[in-house]
């Protein structure tokens, strides 16, 4: 089983971007920059149906519990470290990355993180996202 982390959306709507956050390439939506040059970064596809967004990343070669995967301020995070054998060897192509890879996610809206699940079938790690429905606001007679 994959655990997610969640932590509720900041209310600080400034517009800055906060310290701990890599920093957005500007003019391009969704696209990060890292300041961690030796991450790698999986291919992660991210869609939306009626009721939820999905991230799905494909990532063969893990297990469920290698994964950390997280939620906060409105920024899907996954993370892990895909090892190699130690095996040495004389490369003649190399496609296929080993080591820590991360994978950021702005998410359009905010999502329900108390419903957030995420499984690791075949090779691909997927993260369901319930769309956070509007709270009412009754006002009373």
């Amino acid at each position: 089983m994959v655990t997610v982390h969640t932590r509720p959306a900041r209310s600080d709507r400034t517009g800055r971007i906060p310290d701990h956050l890599p920093l957005l390439a500007s003019g391009v939506i969704n696209w990060r920059l890292t300041i961690m040059p030796h991450l790698w970064r999986p291919p992660t596809d991210f869609f939306e149906v009626e009721d939820r967004f999905v991230v799905r990343v494909e990532i063969p070669g893990m297990k469920d519990g290698e994964f950390s995967v997280s939620v906060e301020n409105n920024l899907l995070t996954i993370r892990g470290d895909r090892q190699d054998t130690g095996e040495r060897r004389a490369f003649h192509q190399m496609e296929i990355h080993f080591g820590e890879f991360s994978s950021e996610v702005e998410l359009p809206a905010n999502v329900d993180a108390n419903q957030i699940q995420a499984e690791y079938e075949d090779g691909f790690l997927w993260v369901f996202l319930p769309k956070a429905q509007p709270k009412q606001i009754l006002v009373g007679d």
